[in-house]
């Protein structure tokens, strides 16, 4: 497995269809989470972002998922294994913010996530 393929699947993890950001098909429904693929070399962070999309009057779907993502990534984040070795994911700084829409029936929440590539 490749460093993209782990990525989609920590993010499909969450029983939500996930999509790297420049993938997301035209009919894709909401909830779901979307996130960018930014590879980098062993031992240096790498700046990632995820949003949590959901079409709805309320801030609840997007705010319990964001809650389930951040405890898996509770106490120095969480370990992915690829083919040449691991992805560790943290939170950023600041983690979440909630994001605007033209439409607003959307929610979406950002995450800002640290990635470090290690040999293993």
């Amino acid at each position: 497995m490749n460093k993209s393929q782990a990525l989609y699947n920590f993010w499909s993890s969450f029983n939500i269809d996930a999509y790297d950001e420049n993938t997301v098909p035209e009919n894709a429904s909401l909830p779901r989470i979307t996130y960018d693929v930014a590879e980098g070399d062993f031992d240096y962070n790498t700046a990632m972002n995820a949003s949590i999309w959901d079409r709805s009057t309320s801030w609840a779907t997007v705010e319990q998922l964001k809650d389930r993502i951040s405890e898996r990534l509770k106490n120095g984040g969480c370990q992915i294994r690829y083919d040449d070795g691991i992805i560790w994911i943290k939170k950023g700084s600041p983690f979440a913010q909630r994001m605007g829409d033209s439409d607003d029936t959307i929610r979406r929440i950002v995450l800002n996530i640290e990635a470090e590539y290690m040999e293993g």
